[in-house]
C-alpha cells in the first residue's frame, strides 16, 4: 500500500514532458542518420536504461543522500579520479579527451560530476544559507567546484566549466548571497576570464569567439557551423520541410546535427511550430521542477531542485543561443534532445531524485 500511495504522488506531467523531449530528439537523430542508425539505437537503449534508473531513484530513501556526507564525498572523489583518468585513458577526438570508450559506448564523467556537485552544494548551503553573509562559506563552497572545473578546463571542455560555475553561482543566489559579494565574485570572474583568454584558451577556442564577434569574416572556416545553423533555422519556415527532408541537414551542410546543432535540425524539419512545441515542453519541465522546489519541506530538497533547474536551463539557453548565433559555439548538448547517453542517463537519475523528493518530502 505504501508503494501505491507514493506512486500517486509521482509527477506524471514532468515525466511525460521529458519523454516527449526525448522523442523529439530520437526523431531528429533518426532523420539525420544518413543510413547509419547506430546512434539512434544506442540513444534508444540509453533511454530505456535511463527510465529504469529514474524509477529506481524515485523509490530510494532520499535521506541516504541528504544525511550521508561520507557517501557524497566518496562519489565526489570517484568523479575526480575519473576526470583525471580521461587524460590518460580516454581517446583523443578532435583535440579533446572527455569520454571513456567501453566497446561501442562512450561514458562522459562530467555528467555524474555535475549531479554530485548539485547534491553536495545543496547539502552545504542547506545548513549554512543563513551564514552566507560570511565570505568564508562562499570560499569554502568554491573548493568543491574548483578541482573538477580545472580538470574539465584542461580537457579542454570550456562549455562544461561554464555549467559548473552557473550551478555554483545560481545556488549561491538561491541561498541568499549578498549583492555586494555577488559583485565581488563577478569582478573575480572577469579577471579570470581575461587571464584564461591570454594564457589558457587554445587557438581554436579563441577563433570560435572571434568568429562569433565577426561572423562575416569567417563564414567558410570557424563561422561555418553557426552560419549553417542559422540557414537551417530560417529554412524551416512555419511548418518545416518535413522529417527527413531538411535541405541543410540531409545534404550534410549542418555539422553535428545530432548533438550541438540538433535544435537547428529540428527547426529546419519541423519549422516554427515544432520549435514552439519543443520550447513549451521545456517550460513545462521547468515549471514542474520549481513547483517541486516550492512545495518541498526541507532546504536540501529546495536547493537540489533549484540546482537541477539551473543546470538544465543553462544547458538549454546556451545550446539554443549557439544555434541562433547569439552565443559562441562551446559544444554543449540540448538536454534530453541531443544524442548522448551519459547526459540522458544522469538527467533522468536527477529526475528520479526529484520524483523521490515530491513523493516523500513535500
Amino acid at each position: 500500500m505504501k508503494f501505491f500511495s507514493k506512486l500517486q504522488k509521482f509527477d506524471w506531467i514532468l515525466f511525460s514532458a521529458s519523454v516527449l523531449l526525448v522523442i523529439f530528439g530520437l526523431i531528429s537523430i533518426y532523420s539525420s542518420a544518413d543510413k547509419d542508425y547506430s546512434n539512434f539505437y544506442k540513444q534508444l537503449i540509453f533511454f530505456v536504461i535511463s527510465i529504469l534508473a529514474m524509477l529506481g531513484m524515485s523509490f530510494l530513501d532520499n535521506r541516504i543522500l541528504r544525511e550521508n556526507s561520507l557517501l557524497l564525498l566518496l562519489i565526489y572523489f570517484i568523479c575526480l579520479i575519473l576526470l583525471v583518468g580521461v587524460f590518460f585513458f580516454a581517446p583523443e577526438i578532435r583535440g579533446i579527451r572527455s569520454w571513456y570508450r567501453i566497446g561501442p559506448i562512450s561514458f562522459d564523467p562530467i555528467e555524474p560530476t555535475k549531479l554530485i556537485l548539485i547534491l553536495i552544494l545543496a547539502k552545504y548551503f542547506s545548513y549554512r544559507h543563513i551564514e552566507l553573509y560570511n565570505l568564508k562559506h562562499i570560499f569554502l563552497s568554491s573548493l568543491y567546484i574548483i578541482p573538477p572545473a580545472v580538470l574539465i578546463f584542461f580537457q579542454p571542455e570550456f562549455g562544461s566549466v561554464i555549467i559548473l560555475l552557473a550551478i555554483w553561482i545560481g545556488m549561491l543566489l538561491v541561498s541568499g548571497i549578498k549583492i555586494r559579494d555577488f559583485a565581488i565574485l563577478s569582478l573575480i570572474f572577469l579577471i579570470l576570464a581575461g587571464a584564461s583568454w591570454q594564457f589558457f584558451l587554445k587557438d581554436y577556442q579563441k577563433k570560435r569567439v572571434l568568429s562569433f564577434i565577426a561572423p562575416q569574416e569567417n563564414v567558410l572556416t570557424e563561422g561555418w557551423s553557426q552560419n549553417q545553423a542559422k540557414i537551417s533555422i530560417g529554412a524551416g519556415g512555419i511548418f518545416g520541410q518535413g522529417i527527413g527532408q531538411g535541405s541543410q541537414t540531409q545534404s550534410g551542410f549542418l555539422p553535428e546535427a545530432q548533438t550541438d546543432f540538433i535544435f537547428s535540425a529540428l527547426a529546419e524539419e519541423t519549422g516554427f511550430l515544432g520549435v514552439a512545441i519543443l520550447l513549451s515542453l521545456f517550460v513545462v519541465v521547468f515549471w514542474r521542477i520549481f513547483k517541486i522546489a516550492f512545495n518541498a519541506n526541507s532546504n536540501f530538497s529546495r536547493l537540489f531542485a533549484s540546482g537541477l533547474a539551473i543546470s538544465i536551463f543553462a544547458h538549454t539557453a546556451i545550446n539554443i543561443g549557439m544555434n541562433l548565433g547569439l552565443l559562441p559555439v562551446i559544444g554543449l548538448p540540448l538536454p534530453l534532445v541531443s544524442y548522448g547517453g551519459s547526459n540522458l542517463l544522469f538527467t533522468y537519475i536527477s529526475f528520479g531524485i526529484l520524483q523521490n523528493i515530491k513523493m516523500t518530502d513535500s
